[in-house]
Parts: C-alpha cells; structure tokens; sequence
C-alpha cells in the first residue's frame, strides 16, 4: 500500500463508503483511499439497525432530511435493483391507540401530503382490515416504506468504488491527525503496526467517534456525541408472517425517539425496539457495557447532564423497561395486545451516535465542521442510511467547493 493519496476518507460505514464511491466517480484521476479500522465494513451503526428505506415522514418540509430522505429512498432502491440486492417494499403503518395520539396523527398526515409522500388514510375498521393482529384508533399507511439488509448494500459500494480504482484499507484505526498548509497527515495503526498516510484532503464519516476526529485534527467543537443504546427483541418464530407492514407508533414529538415498533426484517423474522437508554460505552453492543474513558468524557461535559436533567423522567422509563421486561412489552401492548413477555427473543441492540451542544440541545439535523484542507461528518442523524447517496454527493459538492477555494487561495 502507498502512503499518499489524493484524499482519504476515514470510516467505512454506508455514509463513508457512498461518499468514497461517488468521490472517486467524480475523480476518476485522483487517488482515493477508505480506511475502516474494523476487519470488515458496516460494523456499527451501519449494521445495527433496523434495516429501513424510510420515506420520509417525519422530517420538516423543505429541509436537506425530507429531501435526502425521499431522493436517496428512490436511489438505494434502484442501486439494490442494479446489483440484485433484495429488498422488500412491505410498507408502513404509523398507528394511533389514543386521541392524543389521532392528533398527532393528523400533523403526520398533513406533513406527508405536503412532502409528496404517498400515504393512505386508515379507520379503525380498515386498520383491523390490514393487520387482524393490531389494534388502534386509526392508522397512516407509507406505501413507499421499504426494507434492506444495509450492510449488504455498503459491501457492493465498496466493490463498486474498488472497480473504479479506489483503494480501502481495513483494520486501520486513526490514531492521530495533523494539518500542515500542503497536506494532511494521518498517524494509523493498521493491524496493530504503525502507518502514516498523507493526502492532500480528509473527510471524515466517523460516526461514534465524529468528535474525536475533530478533536485530533484541533478543529473547535461545540459539541460531543453521546451514546444512546437501541435495545431490540426478536418475536419467537412461530410469529413470523404476524404483520404485513412495518408498526409504528404515532411519536410524541417532544421526544427525539420514534417509540418500540415492529419491523419486518429481510429475512422474513420481526424484531421489536428500539427503546432508547444511556450508553456508557461509545461502541457497547452486550448487555452490561461500560468504558471509563467514554463514560469519564460524558460525565465532564455540561451539555450530558443538562440533556439528561431535561429528558430524566422519559430516560428513567427506558431504564425500567430496559431491565423489566413486562415493562418493554407494555410500549408493544398499545397496539399488539397478544405480544408476551415470553415472546420475545435476545437480539443485537445498536447505538446511536447523537451529538449534543454544550447547552445540552440534541442535534437532530446534519452536522459538519471543517478545515482548510478537511470535512467532518459530525452528526448524522436518521435516516442515514437510506439518505446515504444523496449525503455522499452533497459532502462531494463541499469537497468541491473546498478545494476550489483552496486553488484560487493557491493562485
């Protein structure tokens, strides 16, 4: 492997390898190296999810998500077509069990209309009609709600990249970063040995690690991720082919988490979740995870405690439910009264990388921060995934902006 390139883009998840895709489509001529510092791509966030090509309910009309979101839908799914990865278009109903809840749902719907989203309108009567299995007030149909295995997609655009020249270097952590006026260097520690790498521009998609990337290179940050575990269940076999759609809850929009749904998978099995707890450890997938050196940087930021202090009764239910599984069930029962506790099945849980100011404000649309010669995807925010080509062409644009201003600089 050669130690310089053109750019080099750290973190082989689908935003860092549609990004590292689309880069080198742009400059076929240009050198381009992925490094991951995982064994294989898609080991985080990418491949602990639930698999959804969202269709962009929720986001405000007119913002880069609606529009990432409903474009890079349409994308992913003719990129899956193209390479004969499967997808299933199941559709999604969002279910309302309450009044509080039908409100809610008229807010959705109205929004849906407004961001061109093909939606249906369902009754109590037509819901049961639906899905005999869930129980509500009424319901909003997606049509255009899809699933995919997402880390299948990241490996074929990592193959897609390599056909074109790209190169991708795997079990290779960033350790340290430095920028001087000509190039960017990169301390690693590839396979446990030392390995420096230079390049004339850095981008960064590092997820769970976005501030310590920037913290390497010396860019000021006001924020800091902080983890929130997803904990999913799996229904016991025999429930498989128990719904036909995807299940949703009506959310509250005072909180930034969707509520415990069903999921269909793309292996035909149904999960439930995700709730929403406190990590304490950035990349902690087991039950019982700590790590002193995340869990000491979450405590000495003032931004953790004022967004826990903000959300402490919702964070306290979570914690009960997480540990108390009738509790758990109870979230799923608002709609699907036959679930059990028995039903339920051990599965993967996930961990969102949510970036918090220091005034302890979530962060909920996208995040970047930047120097001469570097880009950092610092917040990333759901529906990464599906909105995965479109954030990989918009980060290509500031690349191109950048380097632009970089050679009239030169000039």
């Amino acid at each position: 492997m050669k130690s310089v390139y053109d750019y080099v883009i750290v973190g082989g998840g689908i935003v860092g390898a549609s990004t590292a895709w689309q880069l080198k489509q742009r400059y076929p001529d240009c050198s381009v190296l992925l490094v991951e510092k995982e064994a294989s791509v898609a080991q985080h966030q990418t491949g602990h999810n639930s698999g959804v090509i969202h269709a962009g309910v929720y986001y405000p009309p007119g913002s880069l998500k609606a529009d990432f979101c409903k474009r890079g839908a349409a994308l992913t799914v003719e990129f899956c077509a193209k390479h004969d990865i499967a997808v299933e278009n199941c559709g999604k109903l969002l279910v309302a069990t309450n009044e509080q809840e039908m409100a809610r749902m008229h807010a959705l719907y109205e929004r849906c209309l407004t961001n061109d989203i093909d939606v249906r309108w369902l009754d109590a009567a037509e819901l049961h009609a639906e899905e005999p299995n869930v129980k509500g007030l009424g319901a909003i149909a997606v049509r255009a709600t899809s699933i995919v295995d997402y880390r299948r997609v990241t490996e074929q655009m990592v193959c897609e990249f390599e056909a074109l020249g790209g190169v991708t270097q795997l079990s290779t952590e960033v350790i340290g970063a430095s920028e001087a006026a000509e190039q960017v260097t990169l301390h690693c520690r590839a396979s446990g040995e030392p390995l420096t790498i230079h390049c004339q521009f850095v981008v960064t998609c590092s997820g769970l690690m976005a501030d310590r990337m920037t913290n390497m290179m010396g860019i000021p940050t006001a924020f800091q991720i902080i983890p929130y575990r997803g904990e999913y269940y799996q229904l016991a076999s025999q429930y498989q082919g128990f719904v036909n759609h995807l299940i949703y809850p009506i959310p509250d929009p005072d909180l930034p988490f969707l509520g415990v749904h069903l999921t269909r998978m793309i292996d035909g099995s149904i999960t439930v979740g995700p709730n929403a707890v406190q990590g304490w450890k950035r990349e902690g997938y087991g039950k019982v995870n700590i790590s002193l050196k995340d869990t000491w940087q979450m405590l000495t930021f003032a931004g953790f405690w004022k967004v826990t202090i903000n959300n402490l009764k919702t964070g306290l239910v979570e914690l009960k439910n997480s540990w108390w599984k009738p509790g758990y069930v109870k979230q799923v029962n608002k709609y699907c009264p036959t679930i059990k506790a028995k039903d339920l099945k051990p599965y993967p849980a996930g961990i969102r990388a949510q970036a918090v100011l220091h005034d302890g404000t979530l962060v909920h649309d996208f995040l970047f921060a930047e120097s001469a010669r570097s880009l950092h995807v610092c917040n990333a925010p759901s529906p990464a995934a599906t909105s995965a080509m479109p954030i990989g062409e918009y980060i290509c644009d500031k690349v191109t902006q950048k380097q632009q201003w970089l050679s009239n600089d030169a000039d």
